[in-house]
Formats: C-alpha cells, sequence, structure tokens
C-alpha cells in the first residue's frame, strides 16, 4: 500500500490521536485486502496492536472509534466487548481545552506503572478472598469472580489494602511468589526498576470512576430536572479522584480545570491517560460565549505559545460517527 496520513487530533494530547492512526490502519488494511471484519472484531485487534509500542492500553478508544455513531455517546463495556446508547441531556455542550503539555506515553513509565498497580492490587484482592489469583489480571475480573457490586468492592479495597505504599518485598510475602516471579509476570519492560506501588489508592480509583460512569448513564436515562448538575458534579469528582487517588494530573491540568469552573462550567476533568494534555468541560449553552472567552483569556493569552494555537486548543466536542471509508464513484 501507498499511503498518505493527514489528522486534525492535536497529537499527544489524550485525545485518542494514536488509536485514530491504529484504527486507520487497521480499516485500511482490511478494506485493501478485501477482507470483512465486524467493527467489534477490528476494535479489539486494534487494541491488541498498539500494545505493540510497549504502552498496556485497555481498549476504549479503539472501541469508540469504530463503534461511535452521529448523536448519541456510548457507554463502552468490556468482557465481551460491547456499547450501549447513552443520550445527553440537552441544554449542555462539552468543550475541549488542551493545557498544551504533551504526554506521550509510549515514551514513559507513568501509565504502565499504573497499570501495574491495578495487576497486583487486583491479584491482592482476590488472595485475601481466596480465589485462584494467577489467571486475574484485573480489577474488574475479581469483582465478576467475586459477582459483587461496585460499592462491595470499594469496602474490600479498604479492608485488605492499606493506604502506604506496598514494597515488591511485602507483595512477594502476601501472594507466595519469588522476587523473579514479581519482576517476569506482574512488571512490564519499562517498570522494573519501580520499588513501591500505591495499591489502595489505585484500586479506590479505579472502582470509584466505575461507579462514577454507571451514575452518568443512569443520570442520562433518568433525565431529571437537575441532571446537567449531577453530570456536572460526577465530573468534578472524577477530576479529584485522577489527582488524588490514580495521580495522573499534572499542575496545568489543575490550574485549567479550576479556570473552566470559574468560567462557567458545571463540570470539568482531565480526558485521556493524564499528566498533560486536554480538559473536558460540560457547559450549559447559553453561556458557551461567555465561557470561551473567559478561558482564552485566563489560559491562552497569557502565555505567546499558548495563545498562537488557541483555535486548534479550544472548541466544541458532539458525538459523532465511528470511523468509515470514503470510496471514490
Amino acid at each position: 500500500m501507498s499511503c498518505v496520513v493527514d489528522g486534525n487530533i492535536p497529537p499527544s494530547s489524550g485525545l485518542s490521536s494514536s488509536s485514530a492512526l491504529v484504527c486507520c490502519a487497521g480499516l485500511v488494511t482490511m478494506e485493501a485486502n478485501q477482507k470483512s471484519l465486524s467493527k467489534v472484531a477490528l476494535a479489539e485487534i486494534c487494541a491488541k496492536g498498539e500494545r505493540y509500542v510497549g504502552t498496556e492500553g485497555g481498549g476504549m478508544d479503539q472501541s469508540i472509534s469504530f463503534l461511535a455513531e452521529k448523536g448519541t455517546a456510548k457507554l463502552i463495556e468490556f468482557e465481551p466487548l460491547r456499547a450501549t446508547d447513552v443520550q445527553l441531556p440537552d441544554g449542555a455542550v462539552f468543550v475541549i481545552s488542551n493545557c498544551c503539555v504533551r504526554m506521550n506515553k509510549a515514551a514513559s513509565s507513568h501509565y504502565n506503572i499504573r497499570v501495574v498497580e491495578c495487576r497486583i492490587a487486583a491479584k491482592m484482592l482476590a488472595h485475601a478472598r481466596g480465589l485462584s489469583f494467577n489467571r486475574l489480571l484485573k480489577l474488574a475480573q475479581v469483582q465478576i469472580e467475586l459477582e459483587a457490586s461496585l460499592e462491595d468492592m470499594l469496602s474490600l479495597v479498604d479492608e485488605v489494602l492499606h493506604p502506604e505504599p506496598y514494597s515488591r518485598e511485602e507483595v512477594c510475602k502476601v501472594l507466595g511468589i519469588t522476587s523473579e516471579q514479581f519482576s517476569t509476570e506482574l512488571l512490564s519492560a519499562n517498570t522494573q526498576d519501580v520499588k513501591h506501588f500505591k495499591l489502595h489508592q489505585r484500586a479506590k480509583h479505579v472502582y470509584g470512576e466505575a461507579a462514577r460512569v454507571l451514575h452518568f448513564k443512569n443520570v442520562c436515562d433518568s433525565g431529571p430536572a437537575e441532571s446537567i448538575q449531577l453530570l456536572g458534579d460526577l465530573m468534578n469528582q472524577s477530576h479529584a479522584s485522577c489527582r488524588d487517588l490514580y495521580e495522573c494530573s499534572c499542575p496545568e491540568l489543575d490550574q485549567l480545570v479550576d479556570i473552566c469552573l470559574k468560567s462557567g462550567a458545571v463540570g470539568s476533568r482531565l480526558t485521556g491517560a493524564g499528566w498533560g494534555g486536554c480538559v473536558v468541560s460540560m457547559v450549559p449553552s447559553d453561556k458557551l460565549q461567555s465561557f470561551w472567552r473567559a478561558v482564552r483569556e485566563a489560559y491562552y493569552l497569557p502565555d505567546s505559545c499558548r495563545a498562537a494555537i488557541v483555535e486548534q486548543s479550544l472548541f466544541v466536542s458532539k458525538p459523532g460517527g465511528g470511523a468509515a471509508i470514503y470510496l471514490e464513484e
């Protein structure tokens, strides 16, 4: 294949630019070879393919890239992969604002360290409940095995895991594994030198975030009069958890979230992997223009580098269709 690649997603901004490229490559390769795969199969293949750069990512970005539909948000669930329509309330829009700090997941270990900490936490929780932990790699798998609610899992985290960081030696002692097994079975190539692991905080964030996602969907489905404010509150709680428990924010993201809330957003949080990239804010439609002006003046214009790219860094986002192929007649 001879290919020309173009795009308008700001790179390293937490807006799935890498997944967009991988999904585009997968779709074009399928078409060029006259194959036929379902959107779900393509999403799963592309999620697996993207991990070859060394980042132990999930499959959410690839899934929404293929399964998105115009006019509706989607609840993405795994094992098996499925997408459910979520109708967002009228009267509010989502605004993306880039803090202009770039985060290259493949060139750093921040992302993989969190994956490793969640993996260890899953095994510690499984072990505490007498499950065979060797095959369990994810916190969600432990919940499924225990047939427990997210609230039950949050209580279990508090019961089993202590807030202080765990050493390698402590994890090995609890799980009954050797230091060599710890390195080969639990760590990734770029996390071999990590000595301490914050298991309680990471597990608390993951289960809490999952609960907020379901709460968000329930609010959208039930449509109470104050739904926009309730959804905004959930977004604010999400950012606080990303900042304090998962520790994947950065000073610029926190500053931008604060500015967005002061400028009229009902909710604002980092999006993507974190440590840089973008904030997504829920803004009442009638406050959109004043919000745009206030954020522009408070965050972008005082800095010449940010001011130069403000048009690409601050924009409204709407649910659109997923990846598609356009063929010339």
